[in-house]
Parts: structure tokens; C-alpha cells; sequence
């Protein structure tokens, strides 16, 4: 997959790739470069469905060794916790696999039944599993993977037993996201990928390489 039918010239697009990267608005960057909004608009999007299609590639690839898991909830207008006090907003499962990659999947829920069927696709038996002590999380207790539990009422973190790192992805994600005035939440994926993506690819350089090659400008 590239970017196609566009009707910017190729330095514009490279210009826009360059700004998106540097998570410069759409709207600022249109500003910049003297163009309509909505054209950068939808070149932006154009973008993170690059991403999103070249993510669902790597969603295959199998994470193995220490992995954290963890949910989180982007949006809604109401503030709250799991469960009820999530009314209105949408539910994020994820899954880190230390020193690698971040995987994350729009949930309609995170019950066990919903969260245990990605667990088992994405890691291999035998891992070491940290979470916190979410009651959905009790299933791993008999399953194919060391569980390890982190009580946050207590610590955050005790040794290796703890789920800093898909924690840092979460505050990673939502500062990305607090500068966009709401999302839709049929574009919601969209712009999760492109958190996913920044937290997987490195600095802005390797991920302006990158982008270059996916989008082929």
C-alpha cells in the first residue's frame, strides 16, 4: 500500500510527511505551507492508513519472552475507571513485549472472554505475563503462561514484577491524542496506529525513513 491519487506535488508531501512526523497539526501545517486545510487533512489520514495497514501486517508477528498487558480508555465524556465507569468511552487492550514492540486492539469490552482469545494469538505458551490485578487478568491463572500480578493499591512496582512500560505507552498515546479537538470514533483505529507506530519506530528520523519507504514520496 502507498499514497495514491494525490494531487499534491511530491515536495508538499514530503513537506506534510515531515510535519506529521513531528506531530505538527494538519491545520499548522496547512498554515505553513500555504494549502487548503482540508488537503492536508486528508493527506494526514491518507498516512495513518499507511500505518494502519503495514501494523496489521506485523500483528501476526508472536511476542514471547516478558510481556506486560494492560486496558485503558481514550474518550467518553465521563470520568471513571473500568467497568461502568467507562460509559462513553472506548476501550483499549495492549499488549508490550519488553525490549520490543507495543501491540494494541480496540476492545468491545475487557471482560475475559474478549481480552483471553488476543492473549493466546499474540504470545507464546510459556511467557512470563505481568499485569495488575484486574479481575478479567485471573483467567491467566490457568493458562499456558507464567502470570505475574502487580497490586497497584500497594506498589507500582517490585523488581521485575510490574507493567511500566505498556503504562508509559498509555501517557505516550493520550498526550499525542489531547492535542486533536475529539476524534470520531470511526477514525479512532487511525489514530491509535500512529501512536502505536511512534512508540515502535524510534526517533523522528527513523520514523520519517520509514514512512518514506511505506508511503513511497
Amino acid at each position: 500500500m502507498k499514497i495514491s491519487n494525490c494531487k499534491l506535488n511530491r515536495k508538499v508531501q514530503l513537506r506534510l510527511l515531515e510535519f506529521f512526523v513531528l506531530e505538527v497539526t494538519a491545520r499548522s501545517a496547512a498554515d505553513l505551507l500555504d494549502i487548503h486545510p482540508n488537503s492536508a487533512a486528508l493527506f494526514y489520514t491518507k498516512i495513518r492508513q499507511v500505518i494502519t495497514y503495514y501494523l496489521e501486517q506485523e500483528a501476526t508477528e508472536i511476542f514471547d519472552g516478558q510481556v506486560e498487558l494492560d486496558e485503558s480508555y481514550f474518550g467518553g465524556v465521563r470520568k471513571g475507571k473500568r467497568g461502568r465507569g467507562a460509559s462513553g468511552k472506548v476501550a483499549v487492550f495492549g499488549i508490550l513485549k519488553r525490549g520490543g514492540k507495543v501491540y494494541t486492539k480496540v476492545v468491545s469490552d475487557t471482560k475475559a472472554i474478549t481480552l483471553m482469545p488476543v492473549i493466546i494469538n499474540k504470545i507464546a505458551p510459556d511467557s512470563i505475563v505481568y499485569t495488575d490485578c484486574y479481575r478479567s487478568y485471573n483467567a491467566l491463572d490457568v493458562s499456558g503462561f507464567y502470570h505475574e500480578r502487580i497490586n497497584h493499591s500497594l506498589l507500582f512496582s517490585e523488581g521485575k514484577n510490574h507493567i511500566n512500560g505498556i503504562e508509559n505507552f498509555w501517557n505516550q498515546a493520550k498526550r499525542v491524542l489531547r492535542k486533536y479537538n475529539g476524534i470520531p470514533k470511526q477514525s479512532f483505529p487511525l489514530f491509535l496506529k500512529e501512536c502505536e507506530f511512534r512508540f515502535n519506530y524510534g526517533t523522528p528520523k527513523q520514523q520519517l525513513k520509514t514512512l518514506r519507504f511505506w508511503c513511497q514520496i
